[in-house]
């Protein structure tokens, strides 16, 4: 989702600087000035003095430029707080029994986890990423089956194997996954 945000963001910022560039580099270069150009010469301004002054002496000139630009920023900061934001959890909080409980490197579970699931009868390739709060993690797991392996009891030996494992290391009372499952590309055979 926040990809296809920031593609249709880039894609849109950027056809508006193109058409504005383009514009003001025909104009500069002397192309033949017509209805819709922005400018009207090589030497016009982008706004003229009666264009920028006009709208200054209504009442509701002012409150809705800083409305428009208050709305601006709001968005700005939460497409920045979205690019910032971890996706990853980097620690696990394992209870050990006594109360004050030990860190588990995300990353490490995340390691352990898919070379367990790699090591399944059927699995090509498998990636796993921990998401969620320290106390309640979730996994993410890619796994790239062959061509002959049914879905189902692949999924079926990660849930009893190495999820179990995983959670039953960690301490953990459930460990909620989403499962991505996609089957190795391969050659048609020639038949000859």
């Amino acid at each position: 989702m926040r990809t296809a945000i920031n593609r249709v963001l880039i894609g849109l910022t950027g056809l508006a600087l193109l058409a504005l560039g383009g514009a003001v580099l025909a104009v500069g270069l002397g192309a033949p000035s017509s209805s819709w150009w922005i400018h009207d010469g090589r030497h016009d301004v982008l706004l003229s003095t009666a264009e920028r002054t006009h709208w200054r002496g209504a009442g509701w000139w002012w409150p809705t430029v800083l409305a428009a630009l208050a709305v601006l920023l709001l968005l700005s900061l939460w497409w920045l707080t979205a690019q910032l934001r971890r996706r990853r959890l980097t620690e696990v909080v394992v209870d050990t029994g006594d109360g004050e409980g030990a860190l588990l490197r995300g990353r490490a579970l995340e390691t352990v986890l898919a070379n367990d699931v790699a090591h399944q009868r059927g699995v090509a390739h498998a990636q796993a990423v921990l998401r969620g709060r320290p106390k309640a993690p979730e996994v993410r797991v890619w796994l790239q089956l062959d061509a002959d392996v049914p879905p189902r009891a692949a999924l079926d030996d990660l849930t009893s194997h190495a999820l179990a494992h995983a959670r039953d290391s960690a301490a953990l009372k459930r460990l909620p996954a989403e499962v991505r499952l996609t089957s190795v590309k391969h050659r048609a055979e020639r038949v000859t």
